[in-house]
């Protein structure tokens, strides 16, 4: 379904595309990121974005926008994402296309979601129009990663993130007291703005206990995930932060107990491996995207079973000289470097989203 050629002026319009999806990130999920661009003559005459979830689709935006709405009939619409064919909270924007007379649609990558999967673009073919997919494909796939990982792998996109000392740690190790500060105020910014960007955001037993954290958005605008810790012998007492009932929270758990509102519960079989089945949970709440955020022990659970698809790790400059050795990733994944608010980070990335075929 993929064009072989691909013209330097559709690579410019989709790049601009993606651009436009962006403004989408924190809003649209469960729904994918998408970015529509309409041209005539070489100039552009409309452009719209997915706002939020519900709300109209890109192409929608897009057309609205156009003030002669009589150059649609020849115009190119370019669309990061293949238009959907179905009725979901809105009409198949496929219809639209055809309706208002638009001659050629570019394409950026083909939707995953078993309801379009071609079908958008099939539906524009059988209406005559010219249908041009696979313009920075890659780059496209990348934009939506959570959104294409859920659905093709059914659980969510998996996000590692910690913070370790110039030596390796990432705390010395308590028995109580405070945990150390390895982030800057900045820098705790940055990771409240990545919890926005997240469904849910995951601890583990000790973390919860040791650090008390409430996994809260307070140091930036946007959604709050659903809190996950994991208890398996319900160890934690009902006055921890987590269960203030300020957020949705989700406790995975060996031993039955009864749900309240704002917090659930939920048995898992410790005779099987825990993590598929924690996945397999949220994939059904569809959860498309999990920040796990530690102790060591569970960051570290996740990389071994092969669980995850992108690690941040700040570096501090601070050295602890002893205490919980920071988790280690395989040397077999390259890793890149990124510098913001004067911290370094490293970064992986598991593996690049598949092209379709």
């Amino acid at each position: 379904m993929r064009n072989q050629e691909i013209n330097p002026e559709d690579e410019k319009y989709m790049r601009r595309c993606i651009e436009l999806a962006l403004n989408g990130r924190c809003n649209v999920s469960p729904n994918p990121m998408v970015g529509a661009v309409i041209v005539c003559d070489g100039h552009i005459i409309g452009e719209g974005y997915h706002v939020r979830c519900g709300q109209p689709h890109a192409e929608v935006n897009a057309i609205r926008s156009v003030r002669d709405v009589s150059l649609l009939k020849r115009s190119t619409i370019y669309v990061s994402l293949e238009p959907c064919s179905h009725y979901g909270k809105t009409p198949p924007c496929a219809d639209l296309l055809i309706e208002k007379g638009i001659p050629r649609i570019v394409v950026g990558c083909q939707d995953p979601f078993p309801q379009v999967a071609g079908r958008g673009i099939r539906k524009l073919r059988e209406a005559g129009r010219e249908v041009v997919v696979g313009v920075l494909e890659e780059e496209c796939r990348a934009l939506n990663r959570r959104f294409i990982t859920f659905h093709t792998q059914r659980r969510p996109y998996i996000t590692l993130k910690w913070a370790e000392s110039a030596d390796g740690f990432i705390d010395r190790g308590r028995t109580g007291g405070q945990p150390v500060v390895l982030s800057t105020p900045l820098t705790a910014m940055l990771t409240h703005k990545r919890r926005t960007e997240n469904d849910a955001i995951m601890v583990g037993t000790r973390t919860a206990l040791l650090d008390n954290p409430s996994l809260t958005v307070r140091h930036w605008y946007g959604h709050q995930p659903l809190r996950v810790v994991t208890d398996r012998n319900l160890l934690l007492p009902p006055q921890l932060q987590l269960f203030d009932g300020s957020a949705p929270t989700l406790v995975f758990t060996e031993r039955e107990r009864p749900s309240s509102e704002n917090l659930t519960y939920l048995p898992l079989d410790y005779s099987r491996q825990p993590l598929p089945q924690m996945m397999e949970a949220l994939y059904e709440r569809k959860v498309q995207s999990l920040l796990v955020e530690g102790g060591s022990r569970l960051l570290q659970s996740f990389i071994d079973s092969g669980l995850w698809d992108e690690i941040y790790v700040e570096q501090s400059p601070l050295r602890l000289w002893a205490g919980v050795a920071a988790p280690t990733v395989n040397v077999a994944f390259a890793w890149q470097v990124e510098k913001y608010f004067g911290r370094t980070y490293k970064k992986w990335l598991r593996e690049k989203v598949g092209r379709n075929s």
